[in-house]
């Protein structure tokens, strides 16, 4: 199994648990996928896209499972980053964690990342 992160805003993680899919963030539903990130990715993402926000769910996703439907796509320095091309459901979720802010970065220590 092979865990790719996706992080939601408070809102659309509570969107996302009320309806039990997701297009994703506003981004993703700009550019046609939903963004997730690898282990080596995330945290990177968390600072440059989330800067100082609180209040933050790191969901992990078995990138396997996604099937076809996930592509691995050249982004930020040429890295490919897993992109989804369909809807996100609650049951592609392995897990979901606070992700906290501590002293303005977010703390990845201690989640299963």
């Amino acid at each position: 199994m092979a865990i790719i992160y996706k992080i939601f805003r408070l809102a659309e993680y509570t969107d996302f648990v009320r309806s039990g899919e997701t297009l994703g963030a506003p981004v993703d539903i700009a550019d046609g996928y939903i963004h997730f990130s690898t282990v080596e990715q995330v945290e990177v993402t968390a600072s440059k896209h989330f800067a100082g926000e609180d209040g933050l769910k790191l969901l992990g996703v078995d990138s396997e499972a996604l099937g076809d439907d996930l592509r691995w796509e050249v982004s930020r320095g040429g890295a490919l980053f897993p992109h989804l091309y369909r809807v996100l459901r609650a049951e592609d979720v392995s897990f979901v964690h606070d992700l906290p802010l501590e002293d303005g970065r977010h703390r990845f220590e201690g989640l299963t990342v």
